[in-house]
């Protein structure tokens, strides 16, 4: 006779035995944090917001008092910093480092995530470096890409990030951002990989939101 009652008995077995209990602390709050004084509206996301490093502070630390034990940023950056080679990412006086700073001062128990990926810095739109191949045609470098996305993540350490989330597809790049870290002292920092990425709809207000919409092309590579 099968007899499943018997997980029911009591309840210290039944809590061992039941089903995931999802509570606040364990979901990531995204959150787009941009370089003006004031918070914005983000038309794709209706009830979000880009918000100024102020409001940002100030979201987190009622979402943190709602339970919410980890926030996850995403940078929207001004249009005359963008390059082909992305270098903004990496500035340790740029956007994200100054709002992992002005999080970690307010709310230090706070875990602070950290995208990486090069589409919001990058005046091309891609997540990863734009060059010509042989043929004359465009297509995303892969190890060139990968070598300043460690540059990004090593800059999101030192401001002091808890995580580093490679949203960038590239291969190899996990690897090497944990090498990168080792070698200069950031054993401690942990990497939240994407394990799949799509070029799919669902991205598009992400894309709204950041402003980082491939000029040309798309990501199905």
């Amino acid at each position: 006779m099968i007899r499943p009652r018997r997980n029911r008995k009591s309840p210290a077995v039944r809590a061992l035995v039941r089903e995931t209990t999802l509570t606040a602390s364990d979901f990531i709050y995204p959150l787009f944090v941009h370089d003006k004084d004031v918070d914005e509206a983000i038309e794709s996301m209706p009830g979000c917001s880009r918000w100024s490093i102020d409001g940002l502070v100030n979201e987190v630390g009622e979402a943190h008092a709602l339970g919410i034990s980890a926030v996850v940023i995403f940078p929207a950056i001004s249009e005359n910093l963008k390059s082909p080679d992305a270098a903004e990412c990496h500035n340790d006086n740029g956007l994200i480092p100054r709002a992992i700073k002005a999080i970690k001062a307010a709310h230090p128990s706070l875990c602070v995530i950290t995208d990486v990926a090069l589409d919001p810095y990058n005046s091309d739109g891609h997540d990863g470096l734009v060059a010509k191949n042989d043929k004359g045609e465009l297509e995303i470098v892969n190890d060139q890409t990968v070598e300043v996305l460690c540059q990004q993540a090593l800059c999101h350490a030192r401001a002091g990030a808890d995580i580093v989330s490679p949203s960038d597809m590239m291969d190899g790049r996990v690897e090497a951002i944990r090498t990168t870290l080792d070698s200069e002292g950031y054993q401690d920092v942990s990497i939240l990989a994407y394990t799949a990425k799509y070029a799919s709809a669902y991205y598009g207000p992400f894309r709204g939101a950041l402003e980082s919409t491939p000029k040309a092309g798309d990501k199905k590579t």
